[in-house]
Formats: structure tokens, sequence, C-alpha cells
């Protein structure tokens, strides 16, 4: 789980932790974008999204609950934010599941989204409007990747979580531990084949960073196996 991205009261923490795991399917995109229809009457999202009844969803991902400059939110809400709630996709899951029972006293009268799918699908959708996930690959895993693949014997190696640990010093340098942002996303608490298939788009050059290109350069297969299995679950 990634509780140590949020510091939350203990009834919000509760509720979240009945339901974050809906959030481990990935969800589709194109599927979020039909399920977004329930949503339009209220929220608008992508060029020219403005603020209605309730904000505009632009830049969720990272955004702290009420944290959007010029909306006018609940007390609940600016309550939650200002105790570092932050809307990722795990976060976003459990508020869209019952809003009201994850914020009493949130104005956003939705009755929630029930089937697992249908809310993977829509944090899927929403994620295409904060900052591209095929850019920055430790971002909020939501979808499966489509910009690059990897040869199954390499997907199937079982990394050693310990040999993770002791090559992870210069991941933390700039990432952190704990899956907070603070400016630098996070690649804690990845799924490993997710962790896996980004750092090998760098290794190949398929995704630019060259920092990035650099460091998986320099790896093994089996040390980016290692690396994916302790970021996993890195406590």
């Amino acid at each position: 789980m990634r509780w140590p991205r949020v510091l939350i009261c203990s009834a919000v923490a509760g509720f979240l932790a009945t339901t974050v795991d809906a959030t481990e399917g990935l969800g589709d995109a194109e599927a979020g974008k039909v399920v977004f229809a329930k949503c339009e009457a209220c929220h608008q999202v992508g060029e020219g999204a403005k603020n209605k009844i309730g904000p505009h969803l632009n830049g969720v991902f990272g955004r702290k609950a009420a944290g959007l400059e010029g909306f006018k939110y609940s007390k609940s809400l600016k309550r939650a934010g200002n105790s570092g709630l932050e809307w990722h996709a795990d976060t976003l899951s459990a508020y869209i599941e019952d809003p009201r029972a994850f914020a009493s006293g949130t104005r956003m009268s939705f009755a929630g989204l029930k089937d697992p799918k249908d809310r993977a699908n829509v944090v899927a959708y929403l994620r295409a409007f904060s900052d591209n996930p095929r850019d920055i690959p430790e971002a909020d895993p939501t979808t499966k990747g489509t910009d690059h693949s990897v040869d199954p014997e390499i997907l199937a190696i079982q990394g050693d979580p310990e040999y993770g640990a002791y090559l992870s010093s210069e991941c933390t340098t700039c990432h952190q531990i704990q899956g907070r942002d603070d400016g630098i996303p996070s690649i804690a608490y990845w799924p490993d084949e997710d962790f896996v298939v980004a750092m090998h788009a760098y290794k190949e050059k398929q995704r630019r960073h060259p920092v990035m290109q650099m460091i998986a350069g320099r790896l093994s297969n089996d040390e980016i196996a290692a690396l994916a299995a302790y970021f996993n679950d890195p406590e």
C-alpha cells in the first residue's frame, strides 16, 4: 500500500484501506472516457476545461486535495488537503467510489462508482490530462504501457529484493522511497512489470531522458528485475 504518500486523519485512512485495492487493476482510458460521461455535468477535462459545479480535472494527479486555485472547495476537502492528501491513482479511486464516505461534508453529490473496473478506467482516462504517463514512467501506474514491449523471458525474471535494496542508493538520491512526489515522481509501490518495462524503454532509448537512459543502460536484466522487486514493496 502507498500510505506514506498521504498523512490524513484515521477515519479517512481506514476508509482508504478498504478500497485502495481497486486500483491494482490497470484501466482502459478509452473505456474511461465513456464512463466519464457520468461526471461531465460537473467536471470538465481537456483543452479549454473550466471550473463548473466542480473543479476542472486537468492536472489532477499529484495535486493537493482542494489545491486548485480559484475554486471554492468544501471545508472537509480543505482539511484533507491541509493534512497532506494528494490525488493519485489510489486516492482518486477511493474518492470516486463513495465521495461522502471518503470526505464527510464534501459538496460532491455524486453517488459514486461501485465497479472497480469503472473506477480504474476513469483513473486511466484522467491520467492522460496530467503529466504524460508515457514520458514519466515513475508516475502513478494506471494503464498498461503501449509504447514499448519487453521480451517475455525478461519479464519472467524473478528479482531479488535484497539485491535491489543494495542497488537502490543511486535511485533514492532523487526519488523518495516513502512514495511521496516532492517534485520528483515516486517509483515506490509499482507493479514489477511496469517498472521493468519502463527501465527497458530507457535502456533501449525508446523514452527520452538522458540521465535515465544512462542509468538504465548500465543495468543488467537481473539488476532491473531486482530493483523492480525491491521498489514494489520497499518497507
